[in-house]
Protein backbone atom coordinates (compact mmCIF):
# COMPACT_ATOMS: atom_id res chain seq x y z
CA UNK A 1 0.00 0.00 0.00
CA UNK A 2 2.79 2.48 0.78
CA UNK A 3 4.11 1.79 -2.40
CA UNK A 4 1.56 2.24 -4.11
CA UNK A 5 1.37 6.03 -2.32
CA UNK A 6 5.25 6.68 -3.61
CA UNK A 7 4.30 5.44 -6.97
CA UNK A 8 1.43 7.89 -7.34
CA UNK A 9 3.15 10.57 -5.79
CA UNK A 10 6.15 10.23 -8.21
CA UNK A 11 3.02 10.09 -11.19
CA UNK A 12 1.35 13.55 -9.95
CA UNK A 13 5.01 15.28 -9.49
CA UNK A 14 5.72 14.41 -13.14
CA UNK A 15 2.42 15.36 -14.05
CA UNK A 16 2.73 18.85 -12.90
CA UNK A 17 6.58 19.23 -13.90
CA UNK A 18 5.14 18.61 -16.95
CA UNK A 19 2.60 21.05 -16.99
CA UNK A 20 5.59 23.53 -15.45
CA UNK A 21 7.54 22.97 -18.53
CA UNK A 22 4.46 23.26 -21.06
CA UNK A 23 3.67 26.60 -19.50
CA UNK A 24 7.30 27.76 -19.71
CA UNK A 25 7.68 26.96 -22.89
CA UNK A 26 4.17 28.63 -24.19
CA UNK A 27 5.55 31.73 -22.70
CA UNK A 28 8.95 31.56 -24.36
CA UNK A 29 7.11 31.31 -27.72
CA UNK A 30 4.71 33.89 -27.34
CA UNK A 31 7.63 36.50 -26.22
CA UNK A 32 10.00 35.28 -29.25
CA UNK A 33 7.00 36.40 -31.39
CA UNK A 34 7.04 40.05 -30.65
CA UNK A 35 10.63 40.15 -30.31
CA UNK A 36 12.39 36.90 -32.15
CA UNK A 37 14.56 39.47 -34.20
CA UNK A 38 15.42 42.51 -31.28
CA UNK A 39 18.57 42.40 -29.60
CA UNK A 40 19.63 43.95 -25.98
CA UNK A 41 22.42 46.38 -25.91
CA UNK A 42 24.89 46.94 -22.85
CA UNK A 43 25.75 50.35 -23.59
CA UNK A 44 29.64 50.95 -21.76
CA UNK A 45 30.22 55.14 -21.25
CA UNK A 46 32.21 56.33 -17.84
CA UNK A 47 31.67 57.65 -15.25
CA UNK A 48 28.21 59.09 -14.02
CA UNK A 49 29.23 62.97 -13.91
CA UNK A 50 31.18 62.52 -17.53
CA UNK A 51 29.81 63.46 -20.78
CA UNK A 52 30.02 59.76 -21.91
CA UNK A 53 27.40 58.85 -19.18
CA UNK A 54 25.12 61.77 -20.91
CA UNK A 55 25.60 60.93 -24.44
CA UNK A 56 24.71 57.31 -23.56
CA UNK A 57 21.45 58.69 -21.98
CA UNK A 58 20.85 60.99 -25.09
CA UNK A 59 21.17 57.90 -27.34
CA UNK A 60 19.08 55.48 -25.57
CA UNK A 61 16.11 56.25 -26.54
CA UNK A 62 17.22 56.93 -30.08
CA UNK A 63 18.81 53.47 -30.79
CA UNK A 64 15.82 51.77 -28.60
CA UNK A 65 13.46 53.06 -31.51
CA UNK A 66 14.81 50.92 -33.47
CA UNK A 67 12.73 47.52 -34.18
CA UNK A 68 16.04 45.28 -33.98
CA UNK A 69 16.66 46.74 -30.27
CA UNK A 70 14.75 45.50 -27.57
CA UNK A 71 16.31 47.65 -24.98
CA UNK A 72 19.16 49.81 -24.26
CA UNK A 73 21.10 49.79 -21.16
CA UNK A 74 23.17 52.48 -20.41
CA UNK A 75 25.67 51.23 -18.42
CA UNK A 76 28.70 53.56 -16.40
CA UNK A 77 32.17 52.26 -15.90
CA UNK A 78 35.87 52.90 -16.12
CA UNK A 79 35.36 54.87 -19.73
CA UNK A 80 38.00 53.69 -22.58
CA UNK A 81 40.13 50.50 -21.45
CA UNK A 82 36.77 49.26 -19.25
CA UNK A 83 34.72 49.61 -22.14
CA UNK A 84 37.20 47.74 -24.73
CA UNK A 85 37.43 45.15 -22.11
CA UNK A 86 33.85 44.92 -21.69
CA UNK A 87 33.42 44.16 -25.50
CA UNK A 88 35.66 41.68 -25.12
CA UNK A 89 34.30 39.75 -22.33
CA UNK A 90 30.87 40.22 -23.74
CA UNK A 91 29.20 42.14 -21.04
CA UNK A 92 28.92 45.42 -23.38
CA UNK A 93 28.04 45.27 -26.68
CA UNK A 94 28.35 48.81 -27.63
CA UNK A 95 30.66 51.61 -26.25
CA UNK A 96 32.31 55.54 -26.43
CA UNK A 97 35.80 54.96 -26.37
CA UNK A 98 38.71 57.28 -27.37
CA UNK A 99 40.74 57.14 -30.33
CA UNK A 100 44.11 56.00 -29.08
CA UNK A 101 42.68 53.33 -26.52
CA UNK A 102 41.11 51.70 -29.79
CA UNK A 103 44.08 52.19 -31.58
CA UNK A 104 46.27 50.11 -28.82
CA UNK A 105 43.89 47.26 -28.74
CA UNK A 106 43.45 47.13 -32.19
CA UNK A 107 47.02 46.83 -33.22
CA UNK A 108 48.01 45.19 -29.44
CA UNK A 109 49.87 47.69 -27.87
CA UNK A 110 49.78 49.54 -25.19
CA UNK A 111 47.70 48.51 -21.93
CA UNK A 112 46.72 45.63 -24.56
CA UNK A 113 50.45 44.49 -25.31
CA UNK A 114 50.40 41.12 -26.97
CA UNK A 115 46.80 41.13 -26.93
CA UNK A 116 44.71 42.48 -30.26
CA UNK A 117 41.10 43.05 -29.46
CA UNK A 118 38.65 42.63 -32.15
CA UNK A 119 36.90 45.81 -31.99
CA UNK A 120 35.25 47.20 -34.61
CA UNK A 121 33.76 51.47 -35.30
CA UNK A 122 30.29 52.24 -35.98
CA UNK A 123 31.00 55.77 -35.74
CA UNK A 124 32.96 59.17 -35.00
CA UNK A 125 32.12 61.48 -32.53
CA UNK A 126 33.59 64.40 -30.76
CA UNK A 127 37.15 65.43 -29.97
CA UNK A 128 38.94 64.77 -26.68
CA UNK A 129 41.46 67.78 -26.50
CA UNK A 130 44.44 67.72 -24.87
CA UNK A 131 44.55 70.65 -22.81
CA UNK A 132 47.67 71.47 -20.78
CA UNK A 133 47.02 74.13 -17.87
CA UNK A 134 49.84 75.87 -16.55
CA UNK A 135 49.71 78.38 -13.51
CA UNK A 136 50.94 81.52 -15.25
CA UNK A 137 53.85 82.53 -12.35
CA UNK A 138 54.80 78.48 -12.95
CA UNK A 139 57.02 80.00 -16.05
CA UNK A 140 55.91 77.16 -18.13
CA UNK A 141 55.25 78.12 -21.52
CA UNK A 142 56.06 75.11 -23.89
CA UNK A 143 55.67 71.78 -22.85
CA UNK A 144 59.55 71.31 -22.56
CA UNK A 145 58.88 73.80 -19.92
CA UNK A 146 57.48 71.12 -17.34
CA UNK A 147 61.11 69.65 -17.10
CA UNK A 148 61.15 70.25 -13.07
CA UNK A 149 58.27 71.05 -12.44
CA UNK A 150 55.26 69.52 -10.45
CA UNK A 151 52.83 68.23 -13.19
CA UNK A 152 49.64 66.18 -12.84
CA UNK A 153 48.86 63.77 -15.64
CA UNK A 154 45.42 62.01 -14.61
CA UNK A 155 44.66 58.98 -13.20
CA UNK A 156 46.79 55.96 -13.43
CA UNK A 157 46.00 53.79 -16.50
CA UNK A 158 43.48 56.79 -17.96
CA UNK A 159 42.96 58.01 -21.18
CA UNK A 160 44.37 61.48 -19.46
CA UNK A 161 47.64 59.76 -18.92
CA UNK A 162 48.53 58.12 -21.88
CA UNK A 163 48.10 61.19 -23.30
CA UNK A 164 50.30 63.42 -21.19
CA UNK A 165 53.10 60.03 -21.32
CA UNK A 166 52.91 60.67 -25.93
CA UNK A 167 53.21 63.93 -25.34
CA UNK A 168 55.84 64.25 -23.00
CA UNK A 169 57.91 61.95 -24.99
CA UNK A 170 57.39 63.79 -28.09
CA UNK A 171 59.33 66.34 -26.09
CA UNK A 172 61.69 64.14 -25.54
CA UNK A 173 60.19 64.05 -21.84
CA UNK A 174 59.16 61.53 -19.31
CA UNK A 175 58.48 61.13 -15.62
CA UNK A 176 62.17 61.35 -14.42
CA UNK A 177 62.70 64.52 -15.96
CA UNK A 178 59.49 66.08 -13.99
CA UNK A 179 59.88 67.22 -9.85
CA UNK A 180 56.74 65.63 -8.99
CA UNK A 181 54.28 63.48 -10.86
CA UNK A 182 50.35 63.23 -9.51
CA UNK A 183 48.09 60.83 -10.73
CA UNK A 184 45.13 63.05 -10.15
CA UNK A 185 41.60 63.09 -11.86
CA UNK A 186 40.24 67.07 -12.56
CA UNK A 187 38.95 67.75 -9.70
CA UNK A 188 41.78 66.90 -7.59
CA UNK A 189 44.81 68.11 -9.88
CA UNK A 190 42.58 71.77 -10.21
CA UNK A 191 42.88 71.76 -6.11
CA UNK A 192 46.02 70.89 -5.61
CA UNK A 193 47.24 74.15 -8.58
CA UNK A 194 45.03 76.22 -6.37
CA UNK A 195 46.84 74.65 -2.75
CA UNK A 196 50.34 75.80 -4.94
CA UNK A 197 51.14 72.27 -4.68
CA UNK A 198 50.86 71.69 -8.93
CA UNK A 199 52.70 73.63 -11.63
CA UNK A 200 50.53 72.36 -14.20
CA UNK A 201 48.34 69.29 -15.31
CA UNK A 202 47.10 67.58 -18.39
CA UNK A 203 43.17 67.44 -19.18
CA UNK A 204 42.09 65.35 -21.97
CA UNK A 205 38.46 65.93 -22.52
CA UNK A 206 35.96 68.06 -24.65
CA UNK A 207 35.95 71.95 -24.50
CA UNK A 208 35.28 73.98 -21.77
CA UNK A 209 36.08 71.53 -19.30
CA UNK A 210 34.32 72.83 -16.42
CA UNK A 211 36.89 72.04 -13.86
CA UNK A 212 39.07 74.26 -15.66
CA UNK A 213 36.60 76.88 -15.65
CA UNK A 214 36.55 76.98 -11.99
CA UNK A 215 40.19 77.29 -12.00
CA UNK A 216 40.62 79.95 -13.96
CA UNK A 217 37.08 81.68 -11.61
CA UNK A 218 40.01 83.22 -9.40
CA UNK A 219 43.93 82.07 -10.68
CA UNK A 220 45.91 83.22 -13.88
CA UNK A 221 46.73 80.61 -15.54
CA UNK A 222 47.54 79.55 -19.54
CA UNK A 223 47.55 77.13 -22.04
CA UNK A 224 50.31 75.44 -22.72
CA UNK A 225 50.42 74.42 -27.02
CA UNK A 226 51.15 71.78 -28.46
CA UNK A 227 51.93 73.04 -32.21
CA UNK A 228 54.30 72.89 -34.62
CA UNK A 229 57.20 70.32 -34.70
CA UNK A 230 55.44 69.07 -31.57
CA UNK A 231 52.21 68.17 -33.07
CA UNK A 232 54.07 66.67 -36.15
CA UNK A 233 55.75 64.41 -34.06
CA UNK A 234 52.69 63.34 -32.47
CA UNK A 235 50.58 62.72 -35.32
CA UNK A 236 53.31 61.24 -37.41
CA UNK A 237 53.69 58.45 -34.71
CA UNK A 238 50.26 57.89 -33.61
CA UNK A 239 47.80 58.45 -36.37
CA UNK A 240 44.55 59.05 -33.75
CA UNK A 241 45.56 62.94 -32.92
CA UNK A 242 44.45 66.02 -34.94
CA UNK A 243 45.11 69.58 -34.68
CA UNK A 244 42.70 71.35 -32.44
CA UNK A 245 42.18 75.38 -32.02
CA UNK A 246 40.43 76.48 -28.96
CA UNK A 247 39.33 79.95 -30.40
CA UNK A 248 39.50 82.97 -28.88
CA UNK A 249 36.82 84.89 -27.51
CA UNK A 250 34.62 82.29 -27.16
CA UNK A 251 32.45 82.50 -23.86
CA UNK A 252 31.58 78.56 -23.90
CA UNK A 253 34.89 78.50 -24.48
CA UNK A 254 36.83 80.25 -21.74
CA UNK A 255 36.99 83.19 -23.71
CA UNK A 256 40.37 83.27 -23.90
CA UNK A 257 42.12 86.36 -25.12
CA UNK A 258 44.45 84.50 -27.96
CA UNK A 259 43.49 81.13 -29.41
CA UNK A 260 45.21 77.77 -28.23
CA UNK A 261 46.72 75.77 -30.56
CA UNK A 262 46.83 71.94 -29.41
CA UNK A 263 45.95 68.40 -30.57
CA UNK A 264 43.06 66.62 -30.33
CA UNK A 265 41.95 63.18 -29.92
CA UNK A 266 38.14 61.43 -31.74
CA UNK A 267 36.33 59.68 -29.56
CA UNK A 268 33.71 56.71 -31.13
CA UNK A 269 31.61 54.69 -31.05
CA UNK A 270 32.12 51.28 -31.17
CA UNK A 271 30.13 47.99 -31.37
CA UNK A 272 31.35 43.94 -31.40
CA UNK A 273 31.79 42.23 -33.91
CA UNK A 274 29.21 39.85 -32.99
CA UNK A 275 26.17 42.46 -33.49
CA UNK A 276 24.18 41.66 -37.00
CA UNK A 277 24.51 43.95 -39.45
CA UNK A 278 21.08 44.62 -40.04
CA UNK A 279 20.93 46.26 -36.38
CA UNK A 280 24.67 48.09 -36.50
CA UNK A 281 23.17 49.50 -39.78
CA UNK A 282 20.24 50.79 -38.40
CA UNK A 283 21.91 51.81 -35.38
CA UNK A 284 24.42 54.42 -37.36
CA UNK A 285 21.50 55.64 -39.60
CA UNK A 286 19.77 56.34 -36.19
CA UNK A 287 22.84 58.35 -34.76
CA UNK A 288 23.30 59.68 -38.63
CA UNK A 289 19.65 61.37 -38.85
CA UNK A 290 19.55 62.24 -35.05
CA UNK A 291 22.79 64.44 -35.46
CA UNK A 292 20.41 66.28 -38.06
CA UNK A 293 17.85 67.60 -35.57
CA UNK A 294 17.70 70.24 -32.85
CA UNK A 295 16.99 67.55 -30.44
CA UNK A 296 20.49 67.31 -29.68
CA UNK A 297 20.98 68.10 -25.96
CA UNK A 298 24.49 67.07 -25.06
CA UNK A 299 26.62 70.01 -25.82
CA UNK A 300 29.90 67.49 -27.04
CA UNK A 301 27.34 66.27 -29.89
CA UNK A 302 26.58 69.28 -31.18
CA UNK A 303 30.75 69.72 -32.36
CA UNK A 304 30.15 66.74 -34.30
CA UNK A 305 29.86 66.93 -38.35
CA UNK A 306 27.78 64.29 -39.07
CA UNK A 307 29.03 64.38 -42.52
CA UNK A 308 32.62 63.71 -41.09
CA UNK A 309 31.53 60.67 -39.09
CA UNK A 310 32.86 58.09 -41.01
CA UNK A 311 36.36 59.81 -41.05
CA UNK A 312 39.78 59.39 -39.20
CA UNK A 313 38.45 55.90 -37.64
CA UNK A 314 41.02 53.77 -35.96
CA UNK A 315 39.48 50.33 -35.77
CA UNK A 316 38.45 49.01 -39.00
CA UNK A 317 34.72 49.34 -39.37
CA UNK A 318 31.60 46.63 -38.90
CA UNK A 319 29.86 45.74 -41.70
CA UNK A 320 26.56 47.33 -40.91
CA UNK A 321 28.26 50.45 -40.46
CA UNK A 322 29.96 50.50 -43.94
CA UNK A 323 27.22 49.44 -45.69
CA UNK A 324 25.28 52.81 -44.68
CA UNK A 325 28.37 55.06 -45.52
CA UNK A 326 28.67 53.05 -48.52
CA UNK A 327 24.97 54.27 -49.41
CA UNK A 328 25.62 57.80 -48.43
CA UNK A 329 28.59 58.23 -49.91
CA UNK A 330 30.49 59.33 -46.80
CA UNK A 331 33.48 56.86 -47.20
CA UNK A 332 36.81 58.44 -49.01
Amino acid sequence: MKKLKWISMVAIISLLLAACGSDGASGGDSSSGDDSSSQSIVFGTGGTSGAYYAIGGSLKPIFEESDSIGNVTVESTGASVANIQNITDGLNQMAIVMSDVAYDAVEGKGQFEGNKVEVQALAGMYQNVVQVVAMSDSGIKSIEDLKGKKVGVGQVGSGVEQSAKKVLEAAGLSYDDLEKVTHTGYADSVQEMKNGTLDAAFFTSGVPNSNITDLMQQNDVSFVEIKGDLADKLMEKYPFYKTFTIESGDEAKYNLDSKVETVGIQNMLVVSKDVSEDTVYDLTKRYYDYLGTDAVAVAPLKEVNRDEMAKGLIAPLHPGAKKFYEEKGLLE
